[in-house]
Order: structure tokens, then C-alpha cells, then sequence
């Protein structure tokens, strides 16, 4: 079947923190370096969906219904710190790496996208120059 991909671009700036709840201010500083303190950054996530496109309109994806999960995802993320945005994060399940919030994202939104598309994968960016995908 003849596929495509949607790519729908997310832009905020946020804070975050390297640390572990559990381990000392002191082992926190020397796993994580100054990543242990608060720090923003600007970044930028992708959020890939693959499909057949729709005889009738073109589309791989309703953009709307995407649009949507995606607001309701992001929802304070611009301007707000990420560690208290992402429940596994203030429990302490959670360090909010590139990585992690890569994962993270495309878990909340799997279950969003409208048959028969599908979601291919989430890159999350906290520069030009650091970025992580999920799933690799």
C-alpha cells in the first residue's frame, strides 16, 4: 500500500533538570554535572505519522484531531519546567533527558492518531546540535 509521512513541527522553550530524587545533592552533581541545575532550553519536537493517503482528501491524518492531541500534550509546556510538566518526572520514575522525553511523547500521543495512520516516531531537539528519536 502506497504510504506517507506527515510531520507536524512543536516549538517551545522550557526548563529541565538531570537528577535523581532518590541520590544526594553531592552524587546528583557528579553523575549529571551542571545539568543538575535548572537550565531552558529551545526546543523543537517532531512528531511523525504514517499512512495511506485518504482517497478523498489527501491526507495521511485528520491535521485538526492531530493539532489537538498535541495542544492538549503541550498544554504550559512554553515557559514551564518540563520535570513538573511530566507527571514520571515530578515522582521521580522520570529524568527528563532528550531521550526519555522522546519516549515519553510518543507513548502519551500512540493511542491519539486516527486509523489507519499510525504514529512512526517522535524527535525531540533541545538545540541544533543535541536531539533524540523515538523509537530509534
Amino acid at each position: 500500500m502506497d504510504q506517507a509521512r506527515l510531520i507536524r513541527v512543536m516549538r517551545f522553550r522550557a526548563t529541565h533538570r538531570y537528577r535523581r530524587a532518590e541520590w544526594s545533592a553531592e552524587r546528583n552533581r557528579r553523575v549529571f554535572g551542571a545539568q543538575s541545575d535548572p537550565h531552558s532550553h529551545d526546543w523543537r519536537v517532531e512528531v511523525h505519522v504514517r499512512g495511506p493517503l485518504d482517497p478523498e482528501t489527501g491526507w495521511v491524518v485528520d491535521l485538526g484531531d492531530l493539532d489537538g492531541a498535541l495542544a492538549d500534550l503541550f498544554e504550559g509546556w512554553d515557559g514551564g519546567d518540563l520535570n513538573r510538566l511530566i507527571p514520571e518526572a515530578t515522582e521521580g520514575r522520570l529524568v527528563p533527558s532528550t531521550e526519555a522525553i522522546a519516549r515519553w511523547i510518543f507513548h502519551q500521543l500512540e493511542g491519539r492518531v486516527q486509523a489507519p495512520a499510525t504514529l512512526a516516531q517522535v524527535r525531540v531537539f533541545e538545540s541544533d546540535e543535541l536531539g533524540a528519536v523515538y523509537p530509534a
